[in-house]
C-alpha cells in the first residue's frame, strides 16, 4: 500500500518528465474538469479534442473532431478485440495526431458506463505511443452543466504522417493469460458489477469470472456520471486497490468497463505494470477455459429466462 501512495504522488511528476519534442501544456492532468479544459483551450491552440460518443452533429466542444468509439473496437461478436493495426494507424493519421499531440477525450457523459469509451480510447492511443492524453470528467454533459458553450459547426484537420506502432506494455492477451492464470503472478480484477462476477448475470457465452479474480466494480469510482474528486479517490485507492505484490490485470466483458479500472489504477493511482485484458470474458468464455463462480446449468437458464422476462416487461 505504501508503494501505491508513493506512486500516486509521483504520477504528476512523471507526466512532466516524459521525453518529447513538444512540451506538455501546464496544468495538464489525465483527468480534467470542464473548467480546467476550458482554460487550457483558451491558452493552447494545439490541443486536439476528440468526441468518441454522443451525437456529434447535435453539439460538441468548439474545434472537437468526431472520433466514433466503434472505430477503436472489434467486431460485434468480440467487441473488445483490437482492430487491425493498419486501421488504427489510418485513424490516428486522419485525426491529425502525432506522438506529442495533447489529446482530450470526450464522451457523451450520460452515465458512468459511458466513460468507458473514453478510457478505452485513452488506453488505445497510449498503447500507440501518444504521450499527452486526458479525459474530460463528466464528458460533454459535464461541459454543458458547467454552462460552457458548444457548437454544431464541424471541425477538420490536416492528416498527420505519424505511423504509430503498437506497444503491449499495458495489455495482456488471451494466450498470455492462459499460461499465467494459475501462477499467482497477477492480481486479476473483475470490473463488472457484482452480479456478473458471481455468475448471476452474463453477456458472455458462459457466466462466471476468471479463476482467482477479485471484484472491484467500475462504479466504485463514480458519483453519478462523474468520477469522484481526486481527494476522495485517494482514500479509495488505499481501501479498494490490491496490494502491490503482483501486476494488476483489469477485465470485464469486452474491455470497456475494465478500461475504467485500468485508467484509475495506471493513470490516477500510478500503479506500475497495470494491464488491460482487452478481449475479456467474451473471448475467454468462447472456449472451454477455466472459470470460477459458474452456476449450475439450471440456475444459468433460469437467470437467462428471468432476464428475458424483465426485458419483455420493461422492468
Amino acid at each position: 500500500m505504501n508503494l501505491m501512495r508513493y506512486a500516486f504522488f509521483t504520477t504528476a511528476l512523471l507526466w512532466l518528465l516524459i521525453p518529447t519534442g513538444q512540451a506538455q501544456p501546464a496544468d495538464w492532468a489525465p483527468l480534467l474538469e470542464p473548467e480546467q479544459l476550458n482554460l487550457l483551450l483558451q491558452r493552447h491552440d494545439d490541443i486536439r479534442v476528440l468526441q468518441v460518443t454522443g451525437d456529434y452533429n447535435a453539439g460538441h466542444i468548439d474545434g472537437a473532431l468526431n472520433a466514433p468509439y466503434a472505430r477503436f473496437r472489434g467486431p460485434a461478436n468480440n467487441a473488445g478485440q483490437l482492430p487491425p493495426l493498419q486501421d488504427l494507424q489510418a485513424l490516428v493519421s486522419e485525426l491529425g495526431l502525432n506522438i506529442s499531440t495533447p489529446v482530450v477525450l470526450v464522451h457523451q457523459g450520460n452515465s458512468a458506463s459511458d466513460m468507458g469509451a473514453a478510457t478505452r480510447v485513452y488506453w488505445t492511443l497510449k498503447s500507440l505511443g501518444l504521450q499527452h492524453l486526458a479525459i474530460l470528467n463528466g464528458g460533454l454533459q459535464g461541459w454543458r452543466e458547467a454552462s460552457l458553450l458548444v457548437t454544431q459547426t464541424p471541425a477538420s484537420v490536416q492528416p498527420s504522417s505519424f505511423n504509430p506502432q503498437w506497444q503491449d506494455t499495458w495489455r495482456i492477451s488471451t494466450a498470455t493469460l492462459e499460461t499465467q492464470i494459475n501462477r499467482n503472478s497477477l492480481n486479476l480484477i473483475d470490473a463488472r458489477p457484482l452480479a456478473f462476477y458471481l455468475g448471476e448475470q452474463a453477456t458472455a457465452a458462459r457466466p462466471g469470472t476468471l479463476p482467482g479474480a477479485d471484484n472491484i466494480s467500475y462504479e466504485t469510482w463514480f458519483d453519478g456520471n462523474r468520477m469522484k474528486p481526486l481527494s476522495e479517490l485517494q482514500g479509495l485507492f488505499a481501501s479498494q486497490l490490491p496490494p502491490a505484490d503482483a501486476a494488476p490485470v483489469s477485465f470485464c466483458n469486452t474491455g470497456h468497463w475494465a478500461s475504467i479500472n485500468w485508467f484509475v489504477m495506471s493513470e490516477l493511482a500510478g500503479i506500475p505494470d497495470t494491464r488491460l485484458y482487452a478481449e475479456s470474458m467474451v473471448e475467454w468464455a468462447q472456449q472451454p477455459r477455466p472459470m470460477a463462480n459458474q452456476p449450475g446449468r439450471l440456475a444459468h437458464y433460469w437467470a437467462l429466462t428471468t432476464d428475458w422476462l424483465r426485458a419483455l416487461a420493461g422492468w
